[in-house]
């Protein structure tokens, strides 16, 4: 069912933590907040849950005002970082626990736990207690145990931060079959931009209890509106580079950038281009980068080689590091002098000041 938060605000004591947030997931929808520690994020979920009070505003699902709502009416399921399972209780039991003390017939559980463990891979583990479990499985269990209760709307706060990379991987795969399997709307918690670019339809980018911006994956990633955004979107992140602006002409202005002894970059932008001597910030993803004969001067400090991808982590004769992504090059540049450069069309600017978006 859809979710649609107006103007949600939430303080504690003195200190404003959300500032009238306004955003919607729709029906089947899968949404992830995704921000540094302390944005947010966790308290906007534990507000939609209903386990926050908010102090403004309005929380509707599926078109129901649930603001003043308990939490066990709003007809959602919450899976936290902790699997908070029942050491002593087998899987099943763990499962069903919800189902059996709303009095469910012990057919219906029996069918429902059964086909959560068929969804989950887990049907082998019923019987067995937690602790004989992997981390991996264990978080299954927790996922099981809201999946019994039929929820409309699935929350997740952080749920894979406990596994290694591995199991990360592998649990993000297993959650996006889940949500195209059962068709419900899912709102996800994390900090970790890898997870909420493989796993969102939509994302929200909170910072200091706000959006900067929210949208799809791909769409954030090549248009973000300002600095944070696309530093934030992106790993390796984005490089910046102070510079300032030597001329225009024709949808076209070019770029001295601070320390680059004399080299240009140009820029093309659509709207109304700033003025000779403007002070801005460009914004270029490793992988937009070549390596060339003229351009800016960088030295490679560290070259890391992974197969097919390559990353050069370069430094300016100024000292600001700029990292370079190559393909499928097996050319040894370590402790090298390079130059570098950009196509126009593909380096982002910035308002050197605000940081926002010059398009």
């Amino acid at each position: 069912m859809s979710v649609r938060l107006t103007d949600v605000r939430k303080s504690f004591g003195g200190l404003d933590v959300i500032h009238g947030v306004s955003m919607e997931i729709p029906q089947g929808g899968f949404g992830v907040f995704v921000g540094p520690s302390g944005c947010g994020k966790s308290t906007l979920l534990r507000m939609i849950a209903g386990l926050e009070q908010t102090d403004g505003g309005k929380i509707e699902i599926e078109g129901r005002d649930v603001t003043a709502v308990e939490p066990a009416d709003r007809e959602v399921a919450m899976v936290f970082q902790s699997y908070a399972l029942y050491p002593h209780l087998s899987v099943y039991d763990n499962m069903a626990f919800s189902l059996k003390l709303a009095r469910a017939p012990k057919a219906k559980t029996r069918e429902m736990v059964h086909e959560a463990a068929r969804i989950l891979q887990l049907e082998e583990q019923l019987d067995k207690k937690p602790a004989q479990l992997s981390g991996g499985q264990r978080q299954r269990v927790a996922i099981g145990r809201a999946i019994v209760r039929q929820p409309k709307v699935f929350l997740f706060d952080e749920p894979l931060s406990n596994l290694d990379a591995e199991l990360r991987v592998q649990m993000r795969l297993e959650l996006t079959r889940l949500h195209r399997q059962l068709g419900t709307t899912m709102i996800y918690v994390t900090h970790d931009q890898v997870e909420a670019m493989t796993l969102a339809d939509r994302i929200f980018v909170l910072r200091s209890g706000e959006v900067q911006q929210a949208g799809a994956p791909l769409e954030l990633y090549d248009n973000p509106d300002n600095r944070f955004v696309g530093g934030f979107i992106g790993s390796p992140s984005m490089n910046f580079l102070p510079a300032r602006v030597s001329g225009s002409a024709d949808g076209m202005i070019t770029c001295s950038p601070e320390g680059g002894e004399g080299a240009t970059q140009q820029v093309r932008l659509s709207g109304e281009l700033p003025g000779e001597g403007a002070e801005v910030l460009l914004g270029i993803r490793p992988e937009h980068l070549r390596v060339v004969e003229g351009g800016l001067r960088v030295r490679v400090e560290v070259a890391e080689e992974l197969g097919d991808v390559s990353y050069l982590y370069t430094r300016m004769p100024d000292g600001r590091e700029i990292i370079v992504e190559r393909h499928r090059s097996r050319e040894n540049l370590d402790g090298a002098t390079i130059g570098i450069e950009a196509d126009p069309a593909d380096v982002l600017v910035f308002d050197g000041d605000t940081g926002q978006r010059m398009r």
